[in-house]
């Protein structure tokens, strides 16, 4: 059913007419504010915007956009934030060609329902910030409920927005009117505290629209905004696992034997680290209910959002193998569905940083020891691989991915801002870096195979229990890497990612070849110690 096409709700107890949007809608249609999820859940499937699935979940289908759209993300260009924000990655967006796309939603809005939810992201109350989400769609709506911090009932009586995000899918941008490049557009103001989302149904764009908005505050209170999961064990170590979409932070982070601190957003202060989200965003395809228990049982409950799941139509069963509609299903659910989550989600400082890389290369070590110069270079490089089948127009040769920071695309100021900030936090608090390669052993992508989940967890667990602390270490040749010659548990060829190959030629000219795309991806870090530059592979 099309946006346009949904039928008009009719007013309840506690309905209401009023804008909550602050755009100058004047006949807005019924606005529902602050519904739980069985009131969102009535309203998804009673416009046809979502179906329900065996054992509870909500599948919606996000159209042409089954991911996010970085190229057409802006940050209006206005005084008060112009000389902070990093400009060579942000595109700007004129405050006159802001307004025109303010007014413009407004009309749209005029005389359409929406949904209104009253959240809060960040977990400690010093950094927290209030979050209105204003949507179209009711499931945009129960996805914001999932992700964000959910506010008690006087919260929400007391609440004033630090922030408004509007998301209106069936919008369309008009590149000649707006100044941007297409029918979609996400456009953030800091002057206004506002966001704007149109012509996209993909969720998670409200998700990284919080992120990068607390990305641009925080770090100016000193506090590290990380693109990171977290947990604790139960002497108080917390582990920071850091990563690009599908190198396994959800997986890794929610380890029965640990507590769950969060799955993607955190930030670091001087009293620790604190989770910005009340939810989980885990990517479902090919889950494993043996694997990863605890995310598979949420794909099966209420109040998950599933998007883009195919589901058999007449069992209602989901089928999380089956990439049809695309490689990036998605399961938004809260927090407290994973039965070890930490509540409330703060902790202490860490004592492990886990920087993670799907090397689809299958060069890098399964896991390696890094020296604090290494740490500061792996993560401005925030390297992966993507394959064929994870993107539109992958051919069978896998590709580097570089995300500087792991957060690229979600970062307001320049790369420096963080990189001091981490640098600073690990020397000050003695954390132990590793990078974990939860790629491919014995030959690239199409040749080797993926490394098993058991294996990487094994490894991560001696990590972080100390077992490798004071095991002895090689210096891998090509990027100089520090690998530990013995793990408990794990078969010591396994450790060497060289013997794991047939041909050792071939191992040694893919080395050397994707050291090369490292060396020259760090070419634009042009103001970056000399130290940390020497960190890096050297072919």
């Amino acid at each position: 059913m099309a946006i346009t096409d949904v039928p008009r709700s009719v007013a309840r107890p506690g309905d209401d007419r009023g804008d909550p949007t602050g755009l100058g809608i004047a006949r807005p249609g019924v606005v529902r504010r602050n519904l739980a999820a069985a009131g969102l859940y009535e309203e998804a499937l009673r416009r046809g915007e979502a179906t329900l699935v065996e054992g509870g979940a909500l599948n919606a289908l996000t159209g042409r956009h089954t991911g996010r759209s970085p190229a057409d993300k802006y940050i209006v260009r206005e005084d008060s934030s112009a000389d902070r924000i990093w400009w060579g990655s942000n595109q700007p967006l004129d405050p006159e060609r802001f307004a025109v796309l303010k007014r413009r939603i407004a009309g749209y809005l005029e005389g359409r329902d929406l949904y209104v939810q009253d959240l809060a992201a960040g977990a400690d109350p010093r950094y927290r910030i209030g979050v209105r989400a204003v949507t179209e769609l009711a499931w945009h709506s129960l996805f914001a409920r999932a992700l964000l911090l959910r506010l008690s009932p006087e919260e929400q009586r007391r609440f004033a927005p630090d922030w408004t995000i509007v998301s209106v899918p069936g919008f369309n941008a008009d590149p000649a009117l707006d100044g941007v490049r297409s029918s979609t557009v996400i456009a953030l103001s800091f002057a206004e505290r506002l966001v704007l989302i149109g012509g996209t149904e993909y969720a998670g764009e409200i998700k990284k629209s919080v992120f990068t908005v607390l990305n641009y505050l925080l770090p100016l209170r000193g506090v590290m905004a990380m693109h990171c999961s977290a947990n604790v064990g139960d002497d108080g170590g917390v582990a920071l696992f850091f990563g690009l979409s599908g190198t396994g932070k959800t997986t890794l982070s929610a380890d029965p034997m640990r507590r769950l601190i969060g799955d993607d957003e955190h930030g670091w202060s001087d009293d620790g680290v604190f989770n910005f989200e009340g939810g989980c965003y885990a990517k479902v395809i090919r889950l494993s209910p043996t694997a990863e228990p605890e995310i598979y049982a949420t794909t099966r409950r209420f109040g998950t959002v599933l998007e883009n799941v195919v589901v058999d139509p007449a069992t209602r069963e989901p089928d999380l193998d089956d990439e049809t509609l695309t490689e990036n299903t998605r399961a938004a659910y809260p927090i407290d569905f994973i039965p070890n989550a930490l509540i409330p989600p703060v902790a202490g400082h860490p004592r492990t940083i886990l920087l993670l890389a799907a090397d689809a290369f299958g060069v890098l070590p399964p896991i390696a020891r890094l020296t604090p110069e290494q740490a500061m270079y792996h993560f401005l490089a925030g390297y992966t691989a993507k394959v064929a089948g994870t993107e539109k127009g992958l051919g069978s040769e896998p590709e580097a991915t570089f995300s500087t920071c792991f957060a690229h695309p979600f970062l307001p100021l320049p790369p420096t801002v963080y990189a001091r900030l981490f640098g600073e936090k690990i020397a000050r608090h003695g954390v132990q870096c590793y990078l974990v390669n939860t790629g491919w052993a014995g030959g690239p992508y199409g040749v080797g195979s993926r490394m098993p989940i058991q294996l990487t967890r094994e490894l991560v667990r001696a990590a972080l229990d100390g077992r490798l602390a004071g095991v002895p270490t090689r210096r891998e040749p090509f990027f100089g890497l520090h690998v530990p010659t013995a793990c408990p548990g794990v078969p010591a060829d396994q450790l060497d990612p060289r013997a794991t190959w047939a041909d050792k030629d071939a191992y040694d000219r893919q080395a050397r070849r994707l050291a090369g795309m490292f060396i020259e991806n760090f070419r634009h870090f042009d103001d970056v110690d000399a130290s940390i530059k020497e960190a890096g592979p050297r072919v």
